[in-house]
């Protein structure tokens, strides 16, 4: 008898908290979101029947919404000619780091021209995916090479982020903030955030709409003095595991040799992408004398939740971070159609 839908929740979220907890003994960075994420990628490859139902992502990414609000503060606003430098130079990393990918996918992955396209534009996974398949792309190929590429991003970044500059990431990845540091209003005003902005976002339709409505929603209240709500730091570890199990369950019901020969590929795209992410922050980082690490973490092609559920962890500028995925992810969407319909392929004589 097939295990119930709720049953197999149940189990994803217990493995996902093993995981973190797992991490969390061991003093690795990020250990609740790792943890999780690599649990549940290896319950994947041992066929365990994990699933993480739709509804479960929405709220939490709202919950994450929420708390990148609490970040904005007047100052934040101070450096915003600056960020028109590094938003200008994600044309040209976009045009950068999907042309190698594409190279890479064509010779080293031996992928058809739209399959191989559509692999290598660094964002936009569900897009992604549609665009490609209707195109003619393997749709479960790229599916898989994307979920690849959110994996080992969000795996590899915390580990280059310390040996680059030495700086050492927590395993909670932020100060501890108490259960008991937040009260009734503080509970009710975030309660706030999280209704009004996700109906700000399904009614104006914004991109990555239940993380991007409460976090202006929780920006506007921290900016305008209304409140200065800060959430437990049992929240912020229950996001890291629902994202994180989301992440790893991503490869559920792919048979393992798939799974394996598509990390085996994925890890030397991911090697490019990162390669020329760190480039270009190095690059824009030196021009406008902004944090390496933030920059980096703004051009990393990870998913907008999770790479803004870092930046949040490590205290990088929230708004910055955030600003660039978005902006990535229409870059790509928009671009991707545009280009593709050029029909050109550089290798269709081969």
């Amino acid at each position: 008898m097939a295990m119930p839908a709720f049953a197999k929740f149940l189990l994803t979220i217990s493995v996902g908290s093993l995981g973190g907890w797992v991490m969390w003994h061991f003093h690795m960075p990020l250990a609740w979101l790792l943890g999780a994420m690599i649990f549940c990628g290896a319950g994947a490859l041992l066929r365990m029947p994990l699933a993480m139902p739709k509804f479960a992502r929405p709220p939490m990414t709202a919950t994450i919404g929420a708390m990148l609000g609490t970040s904005f503060s007047p100052a934040v606003f101070e450096h915003f000619r600056i960020w028109m430098v590094s938003l200008g130079g994600l044309v040209f990393f976009i045009a950068a780091a999907a042309s190698v990918t594409y190279v890479y996918f064509r010779k080293v992955g031996k992928f058809d021209h739209p399959t191989a396209f559509f692999s290598a534009m660094p964002g936009g996974l569900v897009e992604m995916v549609t665009l490609g398949a209707e195109r003619g792309g393997d749709e479960r190929m790229i599916s898989l090479i994307h979920a690849a590429r959110i994996f080992l991003v969000v795996l590899c970044l915390p580990f280059l982020i310390q040996s680059v500059t030495g700086h050492a990431i927590s395993r909670s990845g932020s100060s501890y903030v108490p259960l008991d540091a937040i009260d009734l209003r503080d509970l009710g005003w975030f309660v706030a955030a999280v209704v009004v902005g996700v109906g700000i976002g399904v009614a104006l339709r914004l991109p990555a709409r239940y993380l991007l409505g409460p976090m202006v929603v929780s920006a506007g209240l921290h900016l305008s003095g209304i409140t200065d709500f800060l959430l437990p730091s049992v929240f912020l570890g229950a996001a890291q595991v629902i994202i994180g199990s989301i992440v790893g369950c991503r490869f559920v019901n792919t048979p393992p040799a798939l799974i394996l020969r598509v990390l085996k590929l994925s890890f030397g795209s991911t090697v490019l992408l990162l390669s020329v992410s760190m480039a270009f922050a190095f690059m824009i980082s030196r021009i406008t004398g902004d944090q390496f690490v933030g920059t980096l973490l703004a051009y990393s092609p990870g998913g907008v939740a999770e790479m803004s559920l870092i930046a949040l962890s490590l205290g990088i500028e929230v708004p910055f971070v955030v600003l660039h995925h978005i902006v990535r992810v229409l870059l790509v969407v928009a671009g991707s159609a545009a280009v593709f319909a050029l029909k050109y392929d550089p290798f269709k004589s081969e």
